[in-house]
């Protein structure tokens, strides 16, 4: 059975980015004397679904971060050309969640980490989100790009943990309840 994770950073208020997609305030919190599991977690996941901003933000990278095959879900992006760096390890397509994890399942992946607010709830929305790792960093910065939205109905957690890092980062693992 294929699931879903999510490993993700908000501000102390609950954004991801400002609401022009800017995360500069979560790299200038980045210490790399610290870990804070995402090695660890990456390296049991088969693949990667995020949205068409979130793509566009790692794009501004100064080297692609993913060493596995990442669905980009766009409406915008499928006529668009995949960029020559990245021919054979990034696809877009127009899919529904579950629709996407139904063709990822066919590929033999079984996790796959979910990436980006927007995609991240319809994920949840459509009940495919089996665990969340959330690290809040210790920041407010107002307004901008929302972890959470609308769900339709309450989805209920189960906490895992919490560590909480000299850098001031707290971390916390959900399971997603059923």
């Amino acid at each position: 059975m294929i699931t879903g994770h999510v490993f993700i950073a908000t501000s102390l208020d609950g954004f991801i980015a400002k609401e022009d997609g800017d995360i500069e305030w979560l790299l200038r919190r980045d210490d790399p004397s610290e870990d804070h599991g995402y090695n660890s977690f990456i390296k049991d996941i088969d693949g990667i679904v995020m949205g068409r901003g979130s793509f566009e933000k790692v794009l501004t990278f100064d080297t692609w971060p993913y060493n596995k095959p990442v669905l980009v879900l766009s409406k915008s992006l499928t006529q668009t050309p995949i960029p020559e760096a990245l021919k054979g390890r990034v696809r877009f397509a127009d899919l529904a969640p579950q629709s996407a994890m139904s063709l990822l399942a066919t590929e033999g992946l079984r996790r796959v980490y979910v990436d980006g607010g927007q995609i991240i709830q319809a994920f949840l929305r459509e009940r495919l989100i089996a665990d969340m790792v959330i690290t809040k960093i210790p920041v407010l910065i107002g307004e901008g790009r929302p972890l959470f939205g609308p769900l339709g109905e309450d989805i209920s957690l189960t906490h895992i943990g919490t560590k909480a890092f000299p850098s001031g980062l707290v971390q916390s693992h959900y399971r997603v309840d059923r």
